[in-house]
C-alpha cells in the first residue's frame, strides 16, 4: 500500500510540473526562502547566545 502511494504521490508531482510549470517553479523558490529564513533565524539566535 504504501509503495503504490509513493507511485502516486510521484505521478501527481510530475504531472503537476508538467501542466503548470511555473506554478512549480514558483513554488520551489518559496520553499527555499523559507529554508533560507529559517537558517538566518537559528544563526541570529545562536549570535544571541553568544553575547
Amino acid at each position: 500500500m504504501k509503495k503504490n502511494l509513493r507511485y502516486v504521490a510521484i505521478a501527481f508531482v510530475i504531472f503537476y510540473l508538467l501542466s503548470s510549470p511555473r506554478d512549480a517553479a514558483n513554488v520551489v523558490n518559496n520553499a527555499f526562502d523559507q529554508l533560507a529564513n529559517a537558517g538566518n533565524q537559528v544563526a541570529a539566535f545562536v549570535n544571541a547566545l553568544g553575547t
